[in-house]
């Protein structure tokens, strides 16, 4: 039936006659007008508090917030992460379940620190000549200030938490709960100091932590530098050959100790301008298309196992001293035909294998290179200068190779190696790796230790790590593969920064054995401390009134670098999670990006492990990131940013909620103006299908209802679909798979409802008797729809079923979110019930399919001017007349349509063999109309 207002040539205008669905809800949504009012309202009545009262002593489900950074506002990245997190919590509550969600920030480290240091070079002020508690006093007011600010955003993003008690790192006992398992690990014999090579920052001047950096593809300087061979006692030939060695590093030639080769590889030593040089055989083409030297002797093929006992001469050994000590030849299984020549410079103070090596042979470190990339002053090759990571200085131009070159040893150098290449995150600037002295939990040293926190099985932190992944649900299964193999190779993890702002290290270290103090009386002092005063404290502490009378503060060191922040990250479990529901409570979930699982995921599952010897968590979620719509990454340089401030003021945050749910987030997702129109409009379907709902439910009571064995078949299989629906949508939400969650409702809304039931019933609705049983059970339908919908509805678009619910329950202090899943009716068997209309509806489409070229050809203007004929008839011909919307349906051979010579009734517009002339009534519309107007739609 189309709209009865306009029926043409009516004898009478039967207008006020029909029951049409009457409702002040607008199908204009609005929302951004709206939510902010709706936001205001749920903070008047206490939302988040009352609904812990009303879940309390329900199960509980806890998402444990992974704390974004405090500052800056928030980006499209922290929307789609605070919007899955809410509505997966939301869902859980819809299920029963008590589910509180503390959000949180990670206060310390880098990320302010450089925002506080900015604000010093803006002022040409030097940060180091700052007192440290007026700097730290900054940047704790600094992320104070963000804190603030991004609250706000994300309440705005409809995210509903403890936003009045949220856990910040920096809180005093936060603080004292990061030192206080820091202090754990140092009990248990899980800390150590030593200098290795470490991600270092010259530019932020501290060690960096793997998940703070990010791989940039660069170009460098690649040079071929020689070595003259001086002493080579299982091959007198070798003596006097030049050894080639190939670096990308230029500036690590200074700080040379060694030379590394491979026994089982074969080198070529030939002869060219009177010089004899040795390469790895497969690698002489390469060679000598970078040097432009060609064989032009050949002298022997050797095994590089006669470079045992071997010794080199530095290019620059002239200058004496360090530079002047033989280069042993050393053997490592990491020296490969895959590039370079075969044999490779090592420098312990700058690279892993190096380190590793050469600490093996008694070669240590000599700390040439100082934080800010410079060499120390002393160092007789280029002291003072710097930096290493500046381009002209390590350049085919600069003053490394001009030396190389000046003493003959640089046989090429040229400034295009294109290859990918450590940055920090936050400056953006190159790093380099330095070995100075850091703090270090290790990975495979046995746990020790006999308290209640402390696994004692023996098993290292990595061997519990690895057991704890194992025991843990991963979502998707494939991130599991991801943070094992990242736990397998990791190093020993780096816990120590050379800055000011964050918790710091608070240890005492014997001056004379280098031992750090282990004494828990000591340790509960300094908890204590923090407690009342935090982390601040260790800066201002009467030292010798912690150590107490047993230690003389004396022979002590006093620790003064910080913790790495992923450590405090880490330990967030402990002050949150523990700390308000108890301390064998842990998170049902995490759910963060997919950077996490070297970062987060990661960190807390380090920290639990060593101190509770298993996962914090029982689940993890991985999500991926945001994109542009052509997947590009944002980046303002590119002018590709989705700021979702601008999307929730110009749109409403329930578009952007409604797209994050409809994103496969498991993997990278776009969005772009094209993305949220497509948003917007399966969002305008569903806010019409409410509407639609409201209206025809005007001044419906539960006096109307009619029980489900004495409804139609359709109004029974519509209930079918709904408990189908009513299993897929709880499924999809324990399996935390909102895409085919809101999948899921959105087609039952458009394709059962919409496009099917509604179509069938709107004759039905409007012109039936208010009183008829058929009517009346398509209402009470209507009900259970109305209820379970708004329900499901809720967790993804939470203000626009607030909204809805307000519509047709109008109250000062009730809330939808409030609501528990609804308990639907049963159906008596349903399954066959489902199975005849799956028939039925295939039928319907063929007919709906038949009638379009009479459409189009104008023969006719609407299905009701249509009779069909169909071989089978699963309902009888009036039935399937009323759910095909046609005049009459007859049995027959095949699928045929024509043009019905019945007349069209001036009330419903059905074409009907009673009707003796258009605009007449229909025997049912002319028993409505003798009952009276309607009261109510």
């Amino acid at each position: 039936m189309t709209d009865a207002s306009a029926a043409p040539g009516a004898a009478q205008d039967w207008r006020d006659t029909v029951f049409l669905p009457k409702t002040d809800f607008p199908m204009k949504a609005g929302l951004a007008a709206k939510e902010p009012a709706i936001l205001e309202r749920w903070q008047r009545i206490g939302l988040y508090d009352r609904l812990r009262e009303i879940r309390k002593g329900r199960e509980l489900f806890i998402l444990h917030d992974g704390p974004p950074y405090a500052n800056g506002d928030i980006h499209m990245g922290h929307a789609m992460n605070k919007v899955l997190k809410d509505i997966i919590v939301r869902t859980q509550s819809l299920m029963g379940k008590d589910a509180p969600y503390v959000p949180g920030w990670d206060c310390h480290g880098l990320p302010i620190e450089w925002k506080v240091e900015e604000a010093y070079r803006a002022k040409k002020q030097n940060k180091d000549e700052v007192p440290v508690a007026q700097f730290r006093a900054e940047c704790r007011a600094y992320a104070d200030r963000w804190v603030d600010v991004q609250r706000g955003q994300f309440q705005r993003l409809g995210v509903m938490g403890d936003w009045a008690d949220p856990y910040l790192t920096m809180n005093y006992g936060a603080e004292a709960a990061i030192v206080g398992e820091l202090l754990k690990f140092a009990e248990s014999g899980q800390l150590y100091r030593g200098a290795k090579p470490v991600m270092w920052s010259p530019v932020e001047k501290t060690a960096l932590a793997e998940a703070e950096v990010e791989y940039e593809d660069i170009v460098s300087t690649q040079i071929d530098v020689g070595f003259e061979i001086d002493h080579a006692p299982e091959a007198d030939i070798l003596v006097g050959t030049t050894a080639v060695i190939w670096t990308t590093t230029p500036w690590t030639i200074p700080v040379n100790q060694a030379l590394a080769y491979n026994p089982a590889l074969d080198y070529i030593l030939f002869a060219c301008g009177g010089r004899r040089f040795l390469v790895e055989e497969n690698l002489m083409p390469a060679f000598m298309k970078r040097t432009g030297i060609k064989m032009e002797e050949f002298v022997a093929l050797v095994k590089g196992a006669v470079l045992e006992g071997a010794t080199a001469r530095h290019p620059m050994h002239a200058l004496g001293g360090f530079f002047a000590r033989p280069r042993p030849f050393l053997a490592g299984d990491f020296v490969t035909r895959e590039a370079g020549t075969g044999l490779v410079h090592m420098a312990p103070d700058h690279g892993e294998d190096d380190f590793l090596l050469c600490k093996a042979h008694g070669i240590d470190p000599v700390f040439a290179v100082d934080g800010a990339g410079f060499y120390r002053p002393d160092w007789a090759w280029l002291g003072g200068q710097g930096s290493v990571i500046n381009k002209k200085f390590v350049g085919a131009d600069g003053p490394i190779c001009n030396d190389l070159r000046e003493v003959g040893a640089l046989l090429s150098a040229s400034d295009d190696f294109a290859h990918s290449y450590p940055h920090s995150w936050r400056s953006k600037a190159k790093v380099i790796f330095r070995a100075t002295p850091q703090w270090f939990i290790p990975m495979d040293r046995a746990i020790l230790g006999d308290g209640p926190d402390t696994p004692s099985n023996g098993a290292t932190l990595r061997e519990t790590a690895l057991d704890a992944i194992e025991h843990t649900r991963w979502v998707p299964e494939r991130s599991r593969n991801r943070i094992r193999s990242m736990v397998e190779g990791r190093p020993d993890w780096v816990i120590s920064r050379q800055r000011a702002w964050g918790v710091p290290i608070a240890l005492y270290v014997h001056r004379q054995t280098g031992e750090y103090l282990v004494d828990p009386a000591v340790n509960a002092r300094i908890v204590a401390a923090f407690e009342a005063g935090g982390a601040d404290a260790w800066f201002t502490a009467d030292h010798q009134a912690l150590l107490g009378p047993d230690h003389d503060l004396a022979e002590y060191e006093v620790v003064e670098d910080i913790l790495d922040v992923w450590f405090d990250s880490g330990s967030t479990h402990v002050f949150t999670v523990e700390a308000r529901y108890g301390e064998d409570v842990r998170a049902n979930l995490y759910l963060e990006g997919s950077d996490q699982h070297r970062g987060w995921f990661q960190s807390s599952l380090l920290e639990s492990c060593g101190t509770r010897g298993r996962a914090p968590y029982d689940a993890v979620l991985t999500h991926g990131f945001a994109l542009d719509d052509k997947g590009r990454k944002m980046s303002k340089s590119l002018g590709n940013v989705v700021d979702p401030l601008k999307v929730i003021g110009e749109s409403g945050a329930d578009i952007l909620r409604m797209w994050v749910a409809s994103t496969d987030y498991f993997d990278d997702v776009r969005i772009g103006k094209e993305v949220l129109a497509t948003a917007s409009d399966a969002y305008r379907k569903l806010r019409n299908t409410f509407r639609y709902l409201l209206g025809a439910l005007d001044g419906f009571t539960d006096a109307e209802a009619v029980p489900v064995a004495k409804m139609p078949e359709l109004e029974r299989y519509i209930l079918t679909l709904l408990g189908q629906l009513d299993a897929d949508l709880r499924e999809a939400a324990e399996g935390y798979e909102l895409n085919r969650y809101l999948r899921r409702l959105t087609d039952f809304a458009n394709e059962d409802l919409s496009a099917f039931f509604f179509d069938i019933r709107k004759d039905s609705l409007y012109c039936d008797a208010a009183d008829d049983p058929k009517r009346r059970a398509y209402r009470t339908v209507l009900d259970v729809l109305f209820h379970a919908l708004v329900r499901y509805a809720a967790p993804v678009l939470c203000f626009t079923a607030e909204e809805v619910w307000q519509a047709r329950f109008p109250s000062d202090d009730q809330s939808v979110h409030f609501l528990e899943w609804p308990d639907l009716p049963a159906v008596a068997g349903d399954e066959p019930l489902s199975t005849d209309w799956a028939d039925v509806r295939a039928l319907r489409q063929t007919v709906t399919e038949a009638i379009e070229p009479l459409r189009r050809e104008k023969t006719v203007r609407s299905s009701l001017e249509a009779e069909v004929t169909v071989p089978d008839l699963p309902l009888s011909a009036e039935a399937l007349a009323e759910t095909f919307i046609v005049a009459k349906v007859a049995g027959a051979d095949g699928v045929s349509v024509a043009r019905t010579a019945y007349h069209k009734c001036g009330r419903c517009w059905r074409h009907l063999p009673e009707v003796g002339a258009d605009g007449a009534l229909c025997d049912r519309c002319a028993t409505v109309v003798g009952k009276g107007a309607p009261s109510h739609a």
